[in-house]
């Protein structure tokens, strides 16, 4: 794919996507267009089936739900998109904030015919959830967030100091693409107890994020996001949406976020998970499980996954 002249809005990032996306039973795949933007969404379950949106996070796509998608796909109608220039997506330039990442996935709610939907998100996955929640609170049933903070948390400066210590040097001009792609393979391995991540799996979300994403991500978020939500560019805002919030006790990105009820926000609770620390869906999807299971008390999930 081409990236066609600098000022056109149909620039693309110059991408090689020479394979599929990985096969996992009952998933298949689609290519939506939602505006100026082809999304790729893995699908799975009943079409009539209750729908439930899993969004996925940096540094992964769809494929971080494989541990939850054949379970939840027994009740529910399954969505699992990938962001805009992430997996299988199209790679616009442009558009990397995080409220038209919020957008993208609201347009493809209307695209699917879907008005309202339960939203599990990881990571950035959670934090658009959030986004989305504040702006359209009609078109959710509920939300559970994974390993992000709340729009309404006080930032320590030890948590600022964890989060430059990445998104920093990713976000730099000629530096972040160089820097990417093993960084994203290094950090893809932090806080896993001793465990390794399949390497087919690191390969799998490596080669299909480009760097020129990775950078744009960051460079967005600190150029033109962090200040205006640091002078409290949320605070105001009432969460309407019954809201879990799932953090896991060593998260480096989280740290310090309290369990328990949010002052001034009764509909968001947060949650601390022992033994995890940013991979929640990967290293405890029985968390993911048993919070859809608190949906719909008839449903017998497996004892163990």
């Amino acid at each position: 794919m081409l990236a066609a002249g600098a000022g056109s809005p149909w620039r693309r990032i110059v991408r090689s996507v020479v394979v599929g996306p990985p096969e996992l039973p009952g998933v298949r795949h689609e290519y939506v267009d939602i505006g100026a933007l082809r999304m790729h969404v893995a699908l799975a379950g009943a079409e009539d089936a209750p729908p439930l949106l899993l969004v996925h996070g940096w540094p992964q796509h769809w494929w971080e739900w494989r541990e939850v998608i054949p379970t939840l796909a027994e009740r529910f109608r399954v969505i699992a998109p990938d962001l805009r220039g992430f997996g299988w997506s199209e790679a616009p330039a442009d558009g990397y904030e995080k409220e038209q990442l919020a957008a993208d996935l609201l347009a493809l709610l209307d695209t699917l015919g879907i008005e309202r939907v339960t939203w599990i998100g990881h990571d950035w996955g959670g934090w658009t959830g959030f986004l989305a929640a504040l702006r359209a609170p009609e078109r959710f049933e509920r939300m559970l967030a994974l390993c992000i903070p709340h729009p309404w948390v006080d930032t320590s400066l030890r948590g600022l100091a964890v989060l430059l210590s990445y998104q920093g040097p990713l976000s730099l001009p000629f530096v972040g693409e160089r820097v990417a792609d093993p960084m994203l393979r290094r950090i893809l391995q932090v806080g896993r107890f001793g465990e390794r991540l399949d390497a087919a799996d690191v390969d799998l979300f490596a080669q299909h994020i480009p760097a020129a994403v990775t950078v744009a991500m960051y460079r967005t978020f600190l150029t033109r996001e962090l200040l205006p939500l640091a002078k409290g560019r949320y605070a105001a805002a009432q969460l309407q949406v019954p809201t879990t919030l799932l953090l896991g006790r060593a998260d480096a990105v989280t740290r310090g976020v309290p369990a328990g009820a949010v002052d001034g926000q009764p509909q968001l609770r947060v949650e601390l998970l022992d033994g995890v620390a940013h991979w929640a869906p990967e290293q405890r999807p029985q968390a993911v499980l048993e919070w859809a299971h608190g949906i719909d008390s008839s449903v017998e999930w497996p004892a163990s996954v």
